[in-house]
């Protein structure tokens, strides 16, 4: 169902508003750079600073905008349970194809609590079901063992994002899971060691800005390509690896977008445009690969 590259799409801004025009023309970029899907409002989409109807919105531009070309993965996960059961209804309603389930950040639940709060959204929806494990942000991991318990307990339960940044989760969770559950990588730079150990795709923020290259390094895996998958990589390296260690994204990726003419570099507190030497950085980047 998930495999594949799927871009943690932006949202762009202008004036405080979300910018229609220019969110429709970054999805035409997906399209046209093969990805088989968008994840709007994650993460890279500044979801937290996204009030109750913007975030439906942008959903809702981006099934619009896809119209069926491309799978739309809507986050709505929440650190209210409640929240993101309404987001996740108001999301299938809109058409979504599926969505993504972050970690409960701030509040810190116990894995049991993490079972509860992922098997409630479950049942009040009929979307296949994408968890995102990133403790870098939530704290708190899912466990493979919890996973598998959703995976066997909840017929929507089909994938998880792993954004951790260790590939031997990979093995913890593919021993975990049944057959058939699908592991996507959350990280760029280790896409390739996790579609090694069973990953089947990756979430990727790059792609907002290279989706052609990174949809062929991840076809170049499903087909058993290693070598060629390798040598994308290796020519990309930079981009992929140093692009998001500037700043915390999605402040990085939302300045390449800028430069790049794709959108205005406006992003909402408390993130702030990248300026001064990481700007620069960022340029530098982009102009290695002829992208500006």
């Amino acid at each position: 169902m998930f495999a594949g590259t799927h871009t943690a799409i932006i949202t762009p801004f202008r004036e405080g508003r979300v910018d229609e025009s220019a969110f429709r023309q970054l999805i035409e970029k997906q399209v046209a750079g093969g990805v088989q899907g968008i994840v709007p409002v994650g993460t890279t989409g500044e979801s937290p600073t996204l009030d109750a109807d913007e975030h439906l919105e942008v959903i809702r531009i981006a099934v619009d905008a896809a119209a069926g070309r491309v799978k739309v993965i809507a986050g709505t996960g929440a650190n209210s349970t409640s929240e993101a059961i309404h987001l996740t209804e108001e999301a299938e309603a809109l058409g979504a194809d599926a969505s993504l389930q972050v970690t409960p950040y701030y509040n810190k639940p116990s894995q049991e609590g993490l079972y509860h709060h992922f098997r409630a959204v479950a049942e009040s929806s009929s979307l296949p079901i994408m968890l995102y494990s990133v403790p870098g942000r939530s704290v708190v991991e899912i466990a493979p063992e919890t996973a598998a318990r959703l995976a066997n307990d909840c017929e929507t339960v089909v994938s998880i994002k792993e954004a951790g940044g260790n590939v031997e989760r990979v093995d913890a969770l593919k021993a975990a899971l049944p057959d058939g559950f699908e592991i996507l990588s959350g990280d760029d730079p280790l896409t390739i060691e996790f579609m090694k150990r069973g990953a089947c795709g990756v979430v990727s923020v790059a792609s907002n800005i290279v989706p052609d290259k990174v949809s062929a390094l991840v076809n170049a895996m499903l087909a058993g390509d290693v070598a060629g998958a390798e040598a994308i990589q290796e020519e990309y390296f930079d981009l992929l690896s140093t692009l998001m260690s500037v700043e915390t994204n999605p402040m990085p990726i939302k300045a390449a977008a800028a430069l790049m003419g794709l959108c205005s570099d406006e992003i909402r507190l408390p993130m702030l445009p990248l300026e001064g030497e990481k700007l620069e950085h960022v340029r530098s980047l982009l102009q290695k690969y002829s992208l500006v």
